[in-house]
């Protein structure tokens, strides 16, 4: 066997060994302290909680009513919290692979249910590089039908993709938000391109990541790699920090931010420093770009910006944007940094022309917003101070 799959199946491996034995019992060397609201956690049975090998806190993420996946949902305390805050109107959905943390999860969720008042909670078995594949319907196949020859391979290949193509483990744009905690790393490397693929198909439009992982300040070295225990260890498998968010955005993600960043490292292995970060990733940058003389004025902070579509924004210019990126500067993450200029006559969109979008800082004169006839004239405001000043009535 070659090498490189005989690494493969090691790494893989000892991660099953080693969250079979968490889930069995409590590995405090698996996780980072985290603080999470003790209203939310009173409803969770103690076998859940005991088992807790997350990095980060998620549940300030969300909003009642959405539809939640985690990924790697493990013994089930994030979706439990998760259920709490989107409420009875809401939706949690917990995938993961390992079948000891399954059985955890799905025996704590009617004692969940009956402490809160609702179900909102269900455990789904498979990959999170491959949420199109129901790997417990997979598994109850080959229990049936065990693969005995060549034949028989090419047939169970057949029947996974149809399963995947037409019984999705998870629909594409079916969730509101992806949520995953310090489990991505734990993806082998080849895998982790198709990973952020397939968090970027099952979100809606609009919808967002909220991701919590560990990761690395350097580089981490082959041999450090090909370390099983490691790997298993949330180490090994680890995104240089600032790769990890060029994950999201070579995804097709934008508004990537970084929500929290550890001080302090978690670990530090051969002087290389790990640590826990969240990160928040939007969907929805897709589609054409047509002019319907749409602007906005940055800000500030800092002079200049770049956005994900390629957009440059001077502080304090108004800058010509696209619709569609007007809309999006108007929410989230985007909407404290800029005052929002539309049109005074909006062009009708199948009458818009395209928009150059990616070329650089276009400038928006005040005449294509106002229009260039526009003859207005007022008398001076009743005031005219700058917000958060009294002018008792008079300009300042």
């Amino acid at each position: 066997m070659p090498e490189v799959a005989t690494e493969i199946i090691e790494t893989e491996a000892a991660v099953e060994r080693r969250y079979t034995g968490a889930a069995k019992a409590p590995q405090a060397g698996l996780c980072c302290p985290t603080r999470y609201d003790e209203k939310l956690l009173a409803a969770i049975p103690a076998e859940v909680l005991e088992r807790d090998y997350g990095c980060g806190n998620l549940s300030d993420y969300l909003r009642a009513g959405e539809t939640v996946l985690d990924l790697g949902s493990g013994a089930g305390k994030i979706c439990f919290i998760a259920s709490q805050v989107v409420g009875p109107s809401g939706r949690v959905i917990g995938v993961d692979v390992n079948d000891e943390m399954l059985a955890i999860a799905r025996g704590a969720a009617p004692e969940v249910a009956r402490r809160v008042g609702f179900a909102n909670v269900s455990f789904a078995k498979g990959r999170i590089q491959d949420l199109a594949l129901d790997v417990e319907e997979l598994d109850h196949r080959l229990e049936k039908r065990p693969v005995r020859s060549a034949d028989e391979l090419r047939s169970l290949e057949a029947e996974i993709a149809a399963l995947r193509r037409e019984r999705p483990l998870v629909a594409d744009g079916s969730v509101d938000v992806v949520v995953s905690n310090c489990v991505l790393n734990l993806v082998r490397t080849a895998d982790k391109r198709v990973l952020f693929s397939e968090i970027h198909r099952v979100l809606k439009r609009g919808g967002r990541a909220v991701i919590s992982d560990i990761v690395s300040d350097e580089d981490v070295p082959d041999r450090l790699q090909r370390d099983p225990e490691l790997w298993s260890g949330c180490i090994s498998g680890a995104y240089r920090e600032d790769r990890f968010l060029e994950a999201f955005e070579e995804a097709g993600f934008y508004g990537i931010a970084l929500a929290g960043r550890g001080e302090e490292p978690w670990r530090t292995v051969e002087g290389i420093e790990f640590r826990s970060v969240t990160v928040v990733a939007y969907k929805g940058k897709e589609g054409p770009c047509l002019d319907q003389k749409h602007a906005v004025i940055d800000r500030g902070p800092f002079k200049e910006a770049v956005d994900d579509d390629g957009h440059v924004l001077r502080r304090g210019t108004r800058t010509a944007v696209c619709e569609k990126t007007f809309h999006l500067y108007s929410k989230a993450p985007y909407r404290e940094h800029f005052d929002l200029v539309p049109p005074r006559t909006l062009v009708p969109l199948e009458e818009a022309p395209p928009f150059p979008c990616g070329k650089g800082a276009l400038l928006r004169d005040p005449r294509e917003s106002k229009g260039q006839d526009y003859r207005a004239t007022t008398e001076a405001a009743a005031t005219c101070c700058a917000p958060g000043k009294s002018g008792g009535g008079t300009c300042c």
